[in-house]
């Protein structure tokens, strides 16, 4: 196994490991030998510690964890960036700005964010959006715009910009808004065609997300499809919990919402947080996300009292659909359809320094987590291609 360190650390080294062989005996004695079971971890954070702690390795072969679409620069589409490459490269009085892993995302033609600042493009890296608006309010020349992403965990702060531009009157600062929800997304995968993807059983929710919603949002979720939710931490034995807690809701026959992260997570979240994103957003009736195509009320814009600092409305921008590179499986793996090592290109032509599609891209995508950790060396096989399993 790798044992690379990567920059992303979300959690501890694994310490106690005569608790997690407590704990995996503890797992192998609840499953039920007459069955099989495929949980999905939602979350690229839960994903990347997966692999990096070897916990699906601890598991019984009948416990296949499969990869869902939680991380937000992977599901970014093609479109999204290439009209922020237009922006900048059309209108030389914008600087862009992002993250670093949005930068390096492959766009149409072989073209990134990254390679049209090599271009000419003035596009910068950010660590914080607090300096994109400190840019703007040091350079009144040009006009600044922060090319926001991430799910609920990342849109508060990027609220709390918005309203500090038009605190501070700062007129050459707006938001290109990629800010997408998970609920939406996850019913997106439940409800898919039969046959599409693996027959899941459950869900391992995402700990920084649910720490801003709460547990609330996923109840009815949980009610309507019959799909038990257990909210997971990031420490290996978090999630090896959550598990545990996921196989005992289906051997009861139960679907529920409950909560392993209790250190962090509560009912309704945090409550001042979500009331800057109301304040603030509204949900867009559609908007598109790579591998799950258009889903219906899974994203947010920027509301109309915050237009002046919208760079969608002030650029009138334009989004066009962008068909993935065929050559890339990244569509399946965000779906849960294939692993990493079912797409042809993994680990050759597709790696992190040469990255063909957005999995590979992020610390969090499916595909990064299996070439920094070694999980490529492992052979793939029909059968893990069939249930899409990370094994």
């Amino acid at each position: 196994m790798n044992t690379h360190e990567n920059s992303m650390n979300y959690v501890q080294p694994f310490r106690d490991g005569a608790l997690a062989r407590k704990l995996a005996t503890a797992i192998a004695a609840e499953v039920d030998p007459s069955r099989a079971y495929a949980f999905m971890e939602f979350c690229g954070g839960h994903t990347h510690a997966l692999s990096r702690f070897g916990v699906m390795d601890l598991l019984p072969e009948t416990v296949r964890m499969i990869h869902g679409p939680g991380c937000p620069v992977c599901v970014l589409p093609i479109g999204r960036i290439d009209m922020a490459i237009r922006l900048a490269r059309e209108r030389p009085q914008v600087v862009l700005c992002s993250y670093g892993d949005c930068l390096r995302v492959p766009a149409s033609g072989g073209m990134s964010l990254l390679k049209a600042r090599a271009a000419g493009a003035d596009i910068r890296m950010v660590y914080s959006p607090a300096d994109a608006l400190q840019l703007a309010q040091a350079s009144p020349d040009r006009e600044v715009v922060f090319f926001a992403i991430g799910f609920e965990t990342t849109t508060p702060p990027t609220a709390l910009l918005i309203r500090a531009a038009r605190d501070a009157g700062v007129p050459n600062f707006s938001v290109i808004c990629n800010h997408v929800l998970t609920p939406p997304a996850i019913a997106a995968i439940v409800d898919r065609p039969a046959g599409n993807g693996p027959v899941l059983d459950g869900f391992v929710g995402p700990g920084h997300v649910s720490t801003v919603i709460g547990t609330r949002p996923y109840e009815a979720f949980a009610h309507q499809h019959r799909k038990p939710v257990v909210i997971s931490g990031f420490e290996p034995l978090d999630l090896m919990q959550a598990v545990r807690m996921l196989i005992r809701q289906v051997n009861d026959g139960r679907a529920e919402v409950e909560n392993e992260f209790t250190r962090a997570v509560t009912r309704d979240g945090n409550l001042k947080a979500r009331a800057v994103m109301d304040e603030v957003f509204e949900r867009r009736t559609s908007f598109e996300w790579r591998g799950l195509g258009p889903l219906p009320a899974s994203a947010l814009k920027i509301r109309e009292a915050f237009s002046a600092w919208d760079a969608e409305r002030k650029f009138d921008l334009v989004c066009e659909t962008v068909a993935d590179s065929k050559a890339c499986e990244c569509g399946a793996i965000l779906r849960g359809e294939k692993s990493p090592r079912d797409c042809r290109i993994f680990g050759t032509v597709c790696t992190p320094e040469n990255p063909i599609g957005s999995c590979m891209v992020s610390s969090e995508g499916a595909c990064a987590a299996y070439y920094t950790y070694g999980r490529f060396r492992e052979p793939s096989s029909a059968a893990d291609a069939t249930a899409g399993t990370s094994r």
